[in-house]
């Protein structure tokens, strides 16, 4: 190979994030997760979190390197130093492959969150937790 055909391959796989796939969804705030055999990306719906009002989350799923998309994807939010979660269960919805949509969020008290997203597929289930602090 050329060392200019070796320079172009060099700056691709730099270009390449660390994670197999990569979900897509528009706009900012979107936040982006390794699952095991998954990557997830959500957007909160406004973008800033609200205390104490409902709101929602965007997500976008894309499975790594030879796994199936997910049957199925849940989100729930818990307080890990006041040992609760949400008072309130979200429902969520698949609205195209690998798109889906958590409406009846909310977070009652100020404080770190941890979301936790469970995507299950072909009797397994990968979960990936991030921490929001609600102010």
């Amino acid at each position: 190979m050329t060392k200019r055909v070796l320079a172009v391959l060099a700056i691709a796989l730099l270009a390449v994030p660390a994670y197999g796939c990569v979900p897509e969804l528009s706009g900012g705030g979107t936040r982006t997760l390794e699952a095991g055999r998954y990557t997830l990306a959500y957007r909160a719906s406004p973008p800033e979190i609200p205390l104490g009002k409902h709101f929602s989350l965007e997500i976008a799923v894309c499975a790594n390197a030879g796994a199936p998309l997910p049957d199925s994807v849940s989100v729930d939010a818990q307080m890990p130093e006041h040992r609760h979660g949400m008072n309130y269960k979200p429902s969520i919805r698949r609205e195209a492959a690998g798109r889906y949509r958590a409406d009846g969020l909310m977070l009652h008290m100020p404080g770190r969150w941890d979301f936790i997203f469970e995507l299950r597929a072909a009797g397994r289930t990968d979960r990936v937790t991030q921490s929001e602090v609600i102010e």
